[in-house]
Order: C-alpha cells, then sequence, then structure tokens
C-alpha cells in the first residue's frame, strides 16, 4: 500500500516538475516568436486556466470511472505535453502544449481521492502530506533541473521531463491498481461547474470577506512576480535561464523552511493575527524595494528571501483565521471558495502584469504589487482588530463573528 501512495505521490510530483520547469524558461521559450511581456502572461494563465477548469472535472469523472484511468491519463498527457514544449515549432503549437500540460497537470484532486481511498483515517494526514512533500519537491526540482539543463538547449528539459513521466506512467499502468471499487462508484451524470458559486458565497460572510479579499490581492501579486520576474531579470541584469531557475529553487527552498520551521516556532508566541499581518507587510516591502532600489543583482536573493518569508507566514496564518471565522459547519464551503479565488487571482495577475511590464517598463509590476500587498496589509489588519467568536454546534450558524 505504501508503494501505491508512493506511485500517486510520483504523479502530483510530476505534474509540479512540469510547472517548476515551465515557468523560469517560459519566457525564454516564447523569445522565439515575442518579446512581448503580455504574451508570457496570457501562456501561464492559460496553464492556471485549464487547471482551473479541469481539476474539478477530473474530480468527478475519477468518482464514476474510477482513479487509476484518470491517473494514467494524466501522467501520459504530461510526457505528451513536455514533448510539445521540446518540439514546439510556433507560438500557438507552444500554447497548446502549455494548455495540454495545464489539463494534465490537474490531477491533485484525484491523487487526493486515491490516498482517501487506500489509507485509513488515522493514516491520512500522513498520507497527504506525502502529496504535499510531492509538491513542492517538484516545484523545486522542475527550476533546478529547468536551469541545469537549459545551457544545453532550451528544448533539453523539457524532453528529459517527458522521458520521466512516460517512465512513471509506463511503471503505474503495471503497478497502480484501483483504489476505488465500482460498488463506492458514482455514477450520476456529470453537470456543468459554476465556478463563481464558491467564491460568490464565501464573499457573502462579512467576518472572512475582507480575509478574502486580501487573499486575492497576494495571489495577483504572487502571480504577477511568477510569470515575469525571468523577463525582469533579463531585462534588468541580463540574466538566462540559469540564474533564473537558481533564484526559483532559492524561494521555494525558504518558503519550505519557513513553514516547515519558522512558523511552528512564531505561532504559538504571536498567533495567526500578527502573522498574518507582519507577513503581508514583509511581502508589501519587499515588492516595493525590488521596484525602487533594485539595481544590484545580488540583492535580489535577500529581497526574495523577504517575500519567500512573508508569503510562508501570511498564507497559513490567513487560511487558519479563514477557517475559524467561517462559522461551525461552514469551513469547508469557505476554504473552497477561498482557493476558486485563488485560481481567478492566478489567472488574473499574469496578464495583468504582463500588460503592465509591456506599457510601463520592468519596475511598474512590482510597484504594483508592493501597492497591492500595502493595501492587503490594512485590510487584513483593520479585520482582525475585531474580536474572534468561534461558534458551538449549538450556535446559530447564521450568526456572524
Amino acid at each position: 500500500m505504501n508503494r501505491h501512495r508512493i506511485i500517486v505521490a510520483g504523479s502530483v510530483l510530476i505534474d509540479m516538475l512540469g510547472y517548476g520547469l515551465i515557468m523560469p524558461l517560459l519566457p525564454f521559450i516564447a523569445r522565439t516568436w515575442s518579446d512581448d511581456a503580455l504574451v508570457v502572461g496570457l501562456l501561464g494563465s492559460l496553464y492556471a486556466a485549464m487547471q482551473l477548469l479541469v481539476a474539478p472535472i477530473l474530480g468527478a469523472v475519477s468518482d464514476r470511472i474510477g482513479r487509476r484511468p484518470v491517473i494514467l491519463l494524466c501522467l501520459f498527457g504530461s510526457a505528451l505535453a513536455y514533448l510539445g514544449l521540446a518540439l514546439a515549432d510556433s507560438l500557438w503549437f507552444l500554447a497548446a502544449a502549455i494548455a495540454l500540460g495545464g489539463t494534465a497537470g490537474s490531477s491533485m484532486p484525484v491523487a487526493q481521492a486515491y490516498i482517501a481511498d487506500v489509507t485509513a483515517p488515522s493514516e491520512r494526514a500522513h498520507g497527504l502530506g506525502l502529496l504535499g512533500a510531492a509538491f513542492g519537491l517538484g516545484l523545486i526540482g522542475g527550476a533546478a533541473m529547468g536551469g541545469a539543463l537549459s545551457q544545453y538547449g532550451l528544448a533539453i528539459p523539457p524532453l528529459l521531463a517527458s522521458a520521466i513521466a512516460l517512465l512513471n506512467a509506463l511503471y503505474a499502468t503495471v503497478a497502480l491498481p484501483e483504489s476505488l471499487p465500482p460498488e463506492r462508484r458514482r455514477p450520476q451524470p456529470l453537470r456543468p461547474y459554476n465556478l463563481l458559486a464558491p467564491a460568490l458565497s464565501a464573499l457573502q460572510l462579512p467576518a472572512v470577506r475582507p480575509l478574502l479579499i486580501a487573499v486575492v490581492l497576494l495571489n495577483i501579486a504572487f502571480a504577477g512576480l511568477q510569470s515575469n520576474i525571468a523577463l525582469f531579470t533579463l531585462t534588468r541584469f541580463g540574466w538566462g535561464p540559469e540564474q533564473n531557475a537558481v533564484l526559483f529553487v532559492f524561494v521555494g527552498i525558504c518558503a519550505a523552511l519557513t513553514q516547515g520551521v519558522l512558523l511552528g516556532h512564531l505561532q504559538p508566541h504571536f498567533g495567526e493575527a500578527r502573522l498574518a499581518s507582519g507577513g503581508l507587510g514583509l511581502m508589501a516591502l519587499a515588492f516595493a524595494l525590488v521596484g525602487w532600489a533594485l539595481y544590484t543583482a545580488w540583492l535580489l536573493f535577500p529581497l526574495a528571501a523577504m517575500l519567500a518569508i512573508g508569503m510562508g507566514l501570511a498564507v497559513p496564518a490567513i487560511t487558519s483565521l479563514v477557517s475559524l471565522r467561517a462559522g461551525y459547519g461552514r469551513q469547508g464551503a469557505v476554504l473552497g471558495g477561498m482557493q476558486a479565488l485563488v485560481s481567478f487571482a492566478l489567472l488574473i495577475g499574469p496578464i495583468s502584469f504582463g500588460l503592465i511590464f509591456d506599457s510601463f517598463g520592468p519596475d511598474a509590476p512590482y510597484l504594483t504589487s508592493g501597492a497591492l500587498l500595502a493595501g492587503a496589509w490594512v485590510i487584513t489588519t483593520l479585520a482582525l482588530a475585531r474580536p474572534i467568536v468561534s461558534f458551538h454546534p449549538s450556535e446559530n450558524p447564521e450568526a456572524q463573528v
């Protein structure tokens, strides 16, 4: 059973390996046909859009036909998508490969469902934690692989990723059993998904609305950074894929250490409210300094560390506060709505910041991000000045905190 969980975690790792590989290299691959930051932003948003649209559908399909065929389809799809990135000879071919990559990389809900199928409730947190570790390792490993191999040609990293995905798909075909027996499947017909419904429902609760707005602002800013940081460093410092990959790995390590080590030590002393406010303030300062003062390349690393630490503190703290303020019996629905809002922010950020980059220069996206994060800090600080009243099952679930 542990072997099966490792195979499923491998599918998640490969999904994120592709994403970590694509983002640092995408501006350099796209430059063959376009130098516009907006084009790069649109391609990044295309990946996120496909995941937003496809992930809930794949989860529902796996409830009907089983987890195994969906996971295998995603693995073979990832191999084909990476091969398409390597062979792309036009912007449209590149866009098609990215769209396929986003579609195939939408297997996280199915992987989570597989883990839930094959683990006892007492072991489920450990199993899901394995997926989280695969998520982070794939993101960091993809960036490192892309940077290290790009010096031999931009086609080499996606070719290797394609080979890895294909080998994993072939192994899973032989070794991965079905986790959902036929008697537990739900054969009801698929219905269209209203992607706005969870977000709109969550925003109707005054107790969590300011925090959700802050989450949207934070993720718009961070998605914009991911999509055009390579263009910024290319324009400002002449960096290529190798240097940008080092930066992505550094940010990933800082974020992992913050959430894995630092957060646990600080939370008992400061609490979620102070960590949320302090993390947002640190992120706002880092973005502003990049836009105003960054003309020496090595300074990007301490500023990136500030950003990663701020996000590593703010995001878990805000998530915890949203859950607490949602009220008894509504945490799942509200957190689902928050995830929908995050997905929309990941669509908006790359497009908006690509347009800002093209229109106003490389500094403008970071000054804009600093302003967005400053707004998120003000909103969060004012919202958290209100006392939190926790719910009990006997209380009125419609009461507000």
